[in-house]
């Protein structure tokens, strides 16, 4: 192997390791492969006639098109950032465009964030599991993650309180169906983590790239609308939000919603990084979030809905009773946790061998201890009646190996 003579990476560059999941996502244009594995949205319901026409009518006026395709501001797009200062509003968040940046999809939100606030060395409260892209976003700047274990209401009140006694720069969480675990931070969880915020000054990232997926029951005020009926006028939160998920991910909409003085630091951080989002995406979005947004929601909950229903019956009908999984309200998955004697790992070799079903280890989704007997299933993808014949797939392959470690162990 040859030795690079260049200088040597940063730290936290060096320390980056490839994601499984995007490893695992070149397994879908495999067509003999049943895909558990990469939490994203189905393109068929992408709203593709309606951007055909939004770029038609751009490229058919002149004047229109010689602005979409100039440079732009860096805060983004004015139009856009009214809407989701809008938006934001119908749901109780205290929200003006001037306190919006369009960042390029959440994960560039992650970054922008992580290089604000951390250096080497300072504390970070993650939940446990967390979403991969945020460990691996802000492990670059190389924090001390301090996680936290949840239950079936969210983090962990009393090892969450410990963990901001320790003085971190933020709790970072995703608080509705949460990626990977599905799990839905209750009110009165959220309610107690927002006054454990205020009594130590921890700053919450508040990232909600599925709250408009919700399938089961009423939707949870955000963090960022709790904050607002408090009677001072602290602003602790930063909301985090995205278009990929409900739209189209191409677009790479994102945005973070925060103080005014915060977004004015992470504007000059988008002006060093990429000068600012592409401008003809940011009017396609405006166009498809004013005309198509709510259409969309309406059309991908009972779809994702069913697909969800449909992986839940099939665990319940095939799966052994050694292994245990969530219900999520909404989101796109579902948290397995296998016996301990199961490494996911080497179950995915041989899942993806022997049945042609791809999953991800959970493994990938720990700061800190990974637990190596879980995984994360998304439904996402594929109709009930294929997601129902990979679950058995699945739940075949399980059984052999749970009798297989129970010969061995005799």
């Amino acid at each position: 192997m040859s030795t690079s003579s260049l200088p040597a990476l940063a730290q936290g560059v060096n320390d980056l390791r490839a994601s499984e999941i995007r490893e695992l996502l070149k397994l879908i244009n495999r067509p003999e492969i049943i895909s558990f594995a990469g939490g994203i949205p189905d393109p068929a319901m992408f709203p593709l006639e309606t951007i055909s026409k939004a770029y038609a009518e751009i490229m058919g006026d002149p004047a229109r098109a010689a602005d979409a395709f100039q440079y732009s501001i860096s805060e983004g797009y004015l139009p856009l950032r009214e809407w989701i200062a809008g938006y934001l509003q119908g749901h109780g968040i205290k929200a003006e465009a001037d306190r919006i940046l369009i960042t390029s999809g959440a994960q560039q939100a992650l970054d922008f964030l992580g290089r604000a606030f951390i250096n080497a060395g300072d504390g970070l409260v993650v939940t446990d599991p967390s979403y991969l892209g945020a460990i691996q976003v802000f492990g670059t700047y190389q924090p001390n993650f301090i996680a936290v274990p949840m239950d079936a209401e969210g983090a962990k009140l009393k090892e969450l309180e410990a963990a901001f006694a320790q003085k971190p720069k933020f709790f970072y969480l995703t608080p509705d169906f949460c990626n990977p675990a599905g799990i839905t931070t209750s009110l009165a969880r959220r309610q107690a983590i927002l006054d454990l915020a205020y009594k130590y000054n921890v700053a919450i990232l508040e990232d909600s790239p599925y709250e408009e997926l919700r399938y089961d029951g009423e939707r949870i005020p955000s963090f960022a609308a709790l904050e607002a009926k408090r009677a001072d006028n602290r602003q602790l939160t930063i909301y985090v939000g995205s278009l990929s998920k409900v739209l189209t991910p191409a677009l790479r909409i994102g945005w973070i919603a925060a103080d005014a003085a915060l977004i004015n630091k992470l504007v000059l951080l988008k002006q060093a990084s990429d000068l600012h989002c592409s401008t003809v995406n940011q009017i396609i979005a405006n166009e498809l979030a004013r005309s198509s947004h709510a259409i969309q929601v309406a059309k991908l909950r009972p779809t994702y809905k069913a697909r969800r229903d449909a992986m839940l019956a099939a665990l319940k009908r095939s799966f052994p009773k050694e292994v245990t999984w969530n219900v999520p309200d909404g989101g796109m998955f579902i948290w397995l946790e296998f016996p301990e004697g199961i490494d996911a790992t080497a179950l995915l070799e041989r899942a993806i061998k022997d049945t042609n079903v791809a999953f991800v280890p959970g493994s990938a989704f720990y700061a800190t201890e990974p637990k190596r007997n879980t995984a994360r299933l998304s439904f996402s993808l594929g109709q009930p009646e294929r997601i129902e014949e990979g679950i058995e797939r699945l739940a075949a392959l399980v059984q052999n190996t749970l009798r297989a470690n129970s010969a061995a162990a005799e």
